[in-house]
């Protein structure tokens, strides 16, 4: 696996974290929870990705 995948993925959480606690705290609440969600969604489209080129790499070993 990748450094810069891990970090890359740590980056996004970390800018989501804050951006949360910025949100909560000017009470902003909704907006905080959206926020979260974006970034859940976009690290879980970088995840879907690398296991499309996994099962891809996988079908490739076994093709004769």
């Amino acid at each position: 696996m990748d450094v810069d995948f891990i970090f890359k993925i740590a980056a996004i959480g970390i800018l989501v974290a804050v951006l949360n606690q910025l949100l909560v705290r000017s009470g902003r609440e909704e907006q905080a929870m959206m926020t979260t969600l974006a970034g859940l969604v976009v690290v879980l489209m970088i995840l879907v990705q690398r296991i499309s080129d996994l099962f891809d790499l996988i079908k490739s070993l076994f093709r004769f």
